[in-house]
């Protein structure tokens, strides 16, 4: 099939985004602003430059093949993006990279990502007072003090240790594909307390899973309790969208091609088409690296429709707010154990990472669990403000001022039981592969292994290397 030579800027509908803030941009030598050529008459074609389509499109330069890498929007990183506003940095929802995450590890380079660590542990707020729970491996007179506290009973805290040695001495292959329960089934069959799981266990993994009622898959609950084991919770410097970048930056010159939205896919994996009406030929093939809902509308005969699966759309909202101190000096996650209020977690940004916030000034990170839908961003901003004076001083948090409210309508992909989390085929069709964290697991490293599968496939379907 010819290639046509294109002009994504100027035939696409997505111009830059008029907001106060800017995205964090790719290294330009990736970047194109040109036609999308291939750099050969033979090329894949990679659609969509978040965390699974970024990583197989390294797999796919370190073997030598030529590709281009076509995203819709202004930027790399999908979901995993960070806006500068007049000297915040703003992720796109609350989102923290754990150390631990095994595939990160071979991929990325931790020391340019200057990750900053949490403090192992976290504040519950629960009877009108905060309560710190510490982890006692890493901070065993802290991990001490907190056996005595209200949030949970003694045995729970024991349980949690016995929960966290166990997943450490499993291999990750094992415990995605274990036999599965809901995480609530799990918590309650191994005997944690309805304290420990309403006050902590709750809100902790609502944090992480956007799922209140803990019915996500029992397999992710022992990956990341895995992860948090071994490794520590961090913000990169430069925000979590310093992740992306960072793959974006490796790319072959002129191989990425951004605001260049495909509208459809050639069913045997031949071409793609662009909004504009062009053709991209993909004479190695296609692999379609999108959210679940992008990929539906485009392969919408390999997925199922989401409003067949139940819990299919894990939503969260995120709001930030300045402030001249932060009432709480460590670099802390904040967990609802109360059982009352709209706000699930919350952090003082600034206190994990200085570079999220301009000198004298602090950033405020709250999330809530959900869309809400019904109220306005003022009517969440003033509520959330009102909940958090009953936790810090009222005049302190009255004086917060509101940056900017990100709703993420579809922030997980569902992970209900049954899931697949490590065999799925990558392979879906002649010429077309799939990946994505909802082809494989919910978290960071999901979707960097999908996207290395799928370009691993794509590789062995075309003889380019052994199988």
């Amino acid at each position: 099939m010819k290639t046509l030579l294109l002009s994504p800027l100027p035939c696409s509908p997505f111009a830059p985004p008029k907001t106060p803030h800017a995205p964090l941009s790719p290294s330009p030598h990736a970047l194109s602003s040109s036609a999308v050529t291939p750099s050969s008459p033979s090329a894949a074609v990679v659609i969509g430059a978040g965390l699974s389509g970024l990583a197989a499109a390294t797999h796919l330069a370190s073997a030598s093949v030529p590709f281009v890498l076509l995203e819709a929007s202004d930027a790399v990183g999908g979901r995993v993006r960070t806006d500068s506003l007049n000297g915040f940095l703003l992720d796109r929802g609350f989102q923290i990279f754990l150390t631990a995450y095994p595939e990160a590890r071979r991929l990325l380079h931790y020391p340019s990502l200057r990750l900053r660590p949490f403090y192992p542990g976290a504040l519950v707020f629960h009877d009108g007072r905060l309560h710190r729970v510490a982890d006692p491996f890493r901070l065993p007179l802290s991990g001490l003090a907190s056996l005595l506290n209200p949030i949970g009973s003694i045995p729970d805290k024991l349980l949690v240790g016995l929960a966290r040695l166990a997943a450490a001495s499993r291999t990750d292959a094992d415990l995605l594909s274990a036999p599965e329960t809901t995480i609530a089934q799990r918590l309650g069959a191994a005997g944690f307390s309805p304290s420990i799981v309403e006050r902590f266990l709750r809100p902790f993994l609502a944090g992480i899973f956007f799922d209140l009622d803990l019915a996500t898959s029992s397999r992710l609950f022992d990956f990341i309790f895995k992860c948090l084991a071994l490794g520590d919770n961090t913000l990169p410097s430069a925000g979590i969208g310093a992740i992306p970048e960072q793959l974006a930056a490796r790319l072959p010159p002129g191989s990425l091609h951004l605001r260049s939205r495909v509208a459809a896919v050639d069913p045997g994996g031949a071409s793609v088409t662009l909004e504009c009406g062009e053709v991209v030929s993909a004479d190695l093939g296609v692999i379609v690296a999108v959210e679940q809902p992008e990929a539906e509308r485009l392969v919408p005969q390999f997925l199922p429709p989401m409003k067949e699966k139940r819990g299919a759309v894990r939503s969260t909202v995120c709001l930030y707010f300045s402030a001249d101190r932060a009432p709480v000096t460590e670099p802390i996650l904040i967990l609802n154990g109360s059982g009352e209020g709209i706000v699930n977690n919350m952090f003082f940004a600034s206190n994990v990472a200085p570079s999220y916030a301009p000198e004298g000034k602090t950033l405020v990170s709250v999330s809530l669990v959900g869309a809400f839908h019904e109220r306005s961003d003022d009517e969440l901003a003033a509520e959330v403000v009102r909940e958090l004076a009953g936790w810090f001083r009222p005049q302190e948090v009255g004086a917060w001022k509101h940056l900017r409210t990100y709703r993420i309508g579809f922030a997980q992909p569902d992970q209900t039981p049954p899931t697949n989390l490590t065999a799925r085929e990558p392979r879906v069709g002649a010429g077309l592969y799939l990946c994505g964290d909802h082809w494989s697991s919910a978290t960071f490293d999901g979707a960097l292994v999908s996207g290395r599968k799928a370009a691993e496939a794509l590789l062995r379907d075309r003889g380019l290397v052994q199988a």
